[in-house]
Protein backbone atom coordinates (compact mmCIF):
# COMPACT_ATOMS: atom_id res chain seq x y z
CA UNK A 1 0.00 0.00 0.00
CA UNK A 2 0.88 3.83 -0.54
CA UNK A 3 1.43 5.60 2.23
CA UNK A 4 0.39 9.58 0.85
CA UNK A 5 2.76 12.74 0.96
CA UNK A 6 2.01 14.96 4.04
CA UNK A 7 -1.65 15.84 4.21
CA UNK A 8 -0.98 19.37 3.02
CA UNK A 9 0.40 18.56 -0.28
CA UNK A 10 1.51 22.72 -0.74
CA UNK A 11 3.86 22.15 2.53
CA UNK A 12 5.10 18.54 0.77
CA UNK A 13 6.78 19.90 -2.08
CA UNK A 14 7.58 22.71 -0.82
CA UNK A 15 9.66 20.45 1.66
CA UNK A 16 11.00 18.29 -1.27
CA UNK A 17 12.05 21.95 -2.86
CA UNK A 18 14.10 22.57 0.54
CA UNK A 19 15.24 18.94 0.76
CA UNK A 20 16.39 19.27 -3.05
CA UNK A 21 18.80 22.23 -2.68
CA UNK A 22 22.24 21.35 -4.59
CA UNK A 23 24.33 22.58 -0.93
CA UNK A 24 22.22 20.94 0.93
CA UNK A 25 22.37 17.24 -0.91
CA UNK A 26 25.66 18.43 -0.67
CA UNK A 27 26.48 19.09 3.06
CA UNK A 28 24.43 16.43 4.61
CA UNK A 29 26.02 13.57 2.19
CA UNK A 30 29.66 15.00 2.85
CA UNK A 31 29.40 14.40 6.72
CA UNK A 32 27.59 11.56 6.20
CA UNK A 33 30.21 10.18 4.18
CA UNK A 34 33.31 11.30 5.35
CA UNK A 35 32.24 12.72 9.04
CA UNK A 36 32.39 15.70 11.24
CA UNK A 37 33.88 18.70 9.23
CA UNK A 38 36.81 20.20 11.08
CA UNK A 39 36.95 24.13 12.58
CA UNK A 40 39.85 24.03 10.80
CA UNK A 41 40.63 27.12 8.38
CA UNK A 42 40.02 25.91 4.76
CA UNK A 43 38.08 23.01 5.67
CA UNK A 44 34.86 23.70 5.08
CA UNK A 45 35.31 25.78 1.59
CA UNK A 46 37.94 22.61 0.77
CA UNK A 47 35.26 20.09 1.01
CA UNK A 48 33.00 21.80 -1.10
CA UNK A 49 34.83 23.63 -3.63
CA UNK A 50 32.19 23.28 -6.30
CA UNK A 51 29.86 25.21 -4.42
CA UNK A 52 30.21 29.21 -4.04
CA UNK A 53 30.63 30.72 -0.58
CA UNK A 54 27.14 32.24 -1.34
CA UNK A 55 25.39 28.68 -1.83
CA UNK A 56 27.61 26.89 1.15
CA UNK A 57 26.38 29.47 3.55
CA UNK A 58 22.83 29.37 2.46
CA UNK A 59 22.84 25.06 2.84
CA UNK A 60 24.65 25.65 6.09
CA UNK A 61 22.15 28.11 7.57
CA UNK A 62 18.93 25.85 6.37
CA UNK A 63 20.54 22.49 7.66
CA UNK A 64 21.05 24.44 11.10
CA UNK A 65 17.41 25.80 11.33
CA UNK A 66 15.62 22.67 10.11
CA UNK A 67 17.98 20.64 13.27
CA UNK A 68 19.75 18.72 10.40
CA UNK A 69 23.61 19.66 11.08
CA UNK A 70 24.95 20.55 14.64
CA UNK A 71 27.43 23.39 14.57
CA UNK A 72 29.57 24.15 17.51
CA UNK A 73 32.03 27.05 17.11
CA UNK A 74 33.92 25.42 20.01
CA UNK A 75 34.33 21.84 18.93
CA UNK A 76 37.26 20.29 16.52
CA UNK A 77 34.16 18.63 14.52
CA UNK A 78 32.16 21.79 13.87
CA UNK A 79 29.58 20.37 11.74
CA UNK A 80 27.54 17.23 12.43
CA UNK A 81 25.23 15.72 11.39
CA UNK A 82 21.91 15.29 13.54
CA UNK A 83 19.88 12.18 13.96
CA UNK A 84 17.46 13.66 11.36
CA UNK A 85 20.39 15.05 9.23
CA UNK A 86 21.33 10.68 9.39
CA UNK A 87 17.97 10.07 8.54
CA UNK A 88 18.31 12.97 5.53
CA UNK A 89 21.55 11.20 4.38
CA UNK A 90 19.51 7.62 4.29
CA UNK A 91 16.56 9.12 2.08
CA UNK A 92 19.29 10.79 0.00
CA UNK A 93 21.40 7.40 -0.24
CA UNK A 94 17.89 5.30 -1.30
CA UNK A 95 16.88 8.33 -4.14
CA UNK A 96 20.20 7.43 -5.44
CA UNK A 97 20.35 3.85 -5.54
CA UNK A 98 16.56 3.90 -6.78
CA UNK A 99 17.58 6.50 -9.96
CA UNK A 100 21.28 4.66 -10.47
CA UNK A 101 19.58 1.02 -10.61
CA UNK A 102 16.84 2.47 -13.65
CA UNK A 103 18.84 4.94 -15.18
CA UNK A 104 17.44 7.76 -13.82
CA UNK A 105 17.27 10.68 -15.52
CA UNK A 106 20.28 8.75 -17.78
CA UNK A 107 23.08 6.65 -17.29
CA UNK A 108 25.78 9.83 -16.74
CA UNK A 109 23.91 11.76 -14.30
CA UNK A 110 25.96 12.32 -11.00
CA UNK A 111 24.52 11.75 -7.24
CA UNK A 112 23.20 15.19 -6.43
CA UNK A 113 20.79 15.13 -9.82
CA UNK A 114 19.59 11.83 -9.27
CA UNK A 115 18.31 12.81 -5.55
CA UNK A 116 16.80 15.93 -6.95
CA UNK A 117 14.72 14.09 -9.57
CA UNK A 118 13.96 10.95 -7.59
CA UNK A 119 12.61 12.90 -5.26
CA UNK A 120 10.70 15.48 -7.35
CA UNK A 121 9.75 12.70 -9.24
CA UNK A 122 7.89 11.41 -5.83
CA UNK A 123 6.50 14.95 -5.85
CA UNK A 124 4.44 15.40 -8.75
CA UNK A 125 3.81 11.33 -9.27
CA UNK A 126 4.52 9.24 -5.78
CA UNK A 127 3.17 6.53 -7.95
CA UNK A 128 6.36 6.18 -10.26
CA UNK A 129 7.65 4.15 -7.84
CA UNK A 130 4.84 1.52 -7.98
CA UNK A 131 7.69 -0.89 -8.95
CA UNK A 132 9.36 -0.05 -5.77
CA UNK A 133 8.13 1.77 -2.85
CA UNK A 134 11.29 2.13 -1.10
CA UNK A 135 12.60 6.15 -2.25
CA UNK A 136 8.60 6.63 -1.49
CA UNK A 137 8.59 5.16 1.37
CA UNK A 138 11.79 6.59 3.20
CA UNK A 139 11.04 10.33 2.35
CA UNK A 140 7.50 9.87 3.15
CA UNK A 141 8.66 8.23 6.74
CA UNK A 142 11.54 11.48 7.18
CA UNK A 143 8.54 13.88 6.34
CA UNK A 144 6.59 12.71 9.02
CA UNK A 145 9.28 12.10 11.87
CA UNK A 146 10.28 15.37 11.05
CA UNK A 147 7.64 18.01 10.62
CA UNK A 148 9.73 20.83 11.48
CA UNK A 149 11.02 20.53 8.09
CA UNK A 150 7.40 20.95 6.62
CA UNK A 151 6.41 23.45 9.02
CA UNK A 152 9.55 25.63 8.59
CA UNK A 153 10.17 25.52 4.39
CA UNK A 154 7.62 28.18 4.16
CA UNK A 155 9.41 30.77 5.53
CA UNK A 156 12.63 29.69 3.17
CA UNK A 157 10.89 29.43 -0.43
CA UNK A 158 11.97 32.15 -2.17
CA UNK A 159 15.87 32.03 -1.43
CA UNK A 160 15.80 28.32 -1.71
CA UNK A 161 14.44 29.21 -5.18
CA UNK A 162 16.73 31.60 -6.07
CA UNK A 163 19.91 29.47 -5.08
CA UNK A 164 18.15 26.46 -7.18
CA UNK A 165 18.09 28.67 -10.13
CA UNK A 166 21.93 30.04 -9.62
CA UNK A 167 22.78 26.22 -9.56
CA UNK A 168 21.01 24.81 -12.75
Amino acid sequence: MIRSLPENLLHGRRAIRTLTLPGLIRLVTEIDDNGPISHRRGSLQGAFGDLTPGQLRHAIDVARDLGLVHADEQAPDRYRLTASGEALAEVYDTAARWARARQFPDTSTDFVTRVQRTLQLHSRSPYAFASSLEPHQVLTDFLQANPAVLNRTDARSAQERAEAGRAA
